[in-house]
């Protein structure tokens, strides 16, 4: 939904829906950073969210951020795995009379037609179609646009088994860099061994207060799950610096990898150049001048 953007004087309010990453993960062990899959809602301050980032199992969560009322907005799909997409018929927020839902895919052919594939019968009751509310589907190139008064710079950026995007959001007041996940040893081992610091996650990363990035897997995982197209956390930690981002939020969290073993990851990062942290479900972040603290 194009709109002027609203620069200066606001609060870009950052809620965490989802934060894991492949495939939910239920269970006691999972219950302080969530088992939702990927999605991050963004609103301007004193307003309820209308950009959303993903599509995953968290998306759920944004109807309850909307307090009963029919969203109005936009989702950027990142790229179109399950994780990132199967929560979007169970959005019951967009999925209602009164609702106005632009979505957008990395341009790949009719969007309609791509999003079918995994939404509509025998895999699914209803095509996207079938939902309710003002729905419209569009591809989306690379570049910056205005969407929603938000300032929006999508780049593609490597990742296994179809087009991917990373977004880089800003609305005046903070900024947000989304790279949930990011492949870059697949351009080759790069200066560390995790791969390349290539333009593209440079450029979405570049002075951030707030850098959300793939943490699938440690640096010693790595080498035998490449071929899933994921990252090295410590890869997210060395382009923060490299990118000059205030903080970087640890995403995407291995289904596997419960509370106790996140938090070994985050205390592993206790000397680096840059704060780290882990994103978790339900983590409110709200960035102004300089980035705040987030709170549950």
């Amino acid at each position: 939904m194009p709109g002027p953007w609203r620069a200066g004087g606001l609060t870009l309010r950052v809620h965490v829906c989802g934060a894991r990453g492949s495939t939910p993960a239920p269970g006691a062990a999972f219950t302080r950073y969530g088992g939702h899959t990927s999605c991050v809602a963004l609103a301007h301050d004193g307003e309820a969210p209308s950009l959303v980032l993903d599509a995953g199992t968290g998306i759920r969560a944004v109807s309850e951020l909307l307090g009963g009322q029919p969203f109005r907005g936009t989702i950027l799909l990142g790229h179109l795995h399950w994780d990132h997409t199967q929560g979007l018929p169970f959005f019951t927020a967009g999925d209602r009379d009164g609702a106005e839902v632009d979505v957008f895919i990395p341009e790949q052919g009719d969007a309609m037609e791509v999003l079918s594939r995994f939404m509509s019968p025998p895999h699914f009751p209803i095509p996207p179609t079938g939902l309710r509310g003002d729905w419209s589907f569009a591809g989306l190139e690379e570049g910056v646009r205005v969407i929603g008064g938000f300032e929006v710079l999508a780049r593609e950026i490597p990742h296994k088994g179809g087009r991917t995007f990373g977004y880089r959001v800003s609305d005046g007041s903070g900024s947000v860099a989304y790279l949930s996940d990011h492949a870059p040893a697949l351009l080759g081992p790069g200066p560390d061994g995790w791969g390349p610091y290539h333009p593209a996650a440079l450029d979405l990363a570049r002075g951030v207060d707030a850098l959300f990035h793939d943490a699938q897997h440690t640096a010693g995982e790595l080498p035998a799950l490449v071929q899933f197209g994921h990252s090295a956390a410590d890869y997210g930690v060395e382009l923060a610096r490299r990118a000059g981002a205030k903080r970087l939020w640890l995403f995407h969290h291995a289904p596997a990898r419960t509370d106790v073993e996140v938090e070994a990851m985050v205390r592993g990062f206790a000397s680096a150049p840059v704060g780290v942290d882990a994103a978790r479900d339900g983590m409110v972040l709200d960035l102004v001048a300089a980035p705040s603290s987030p709170r549950s």
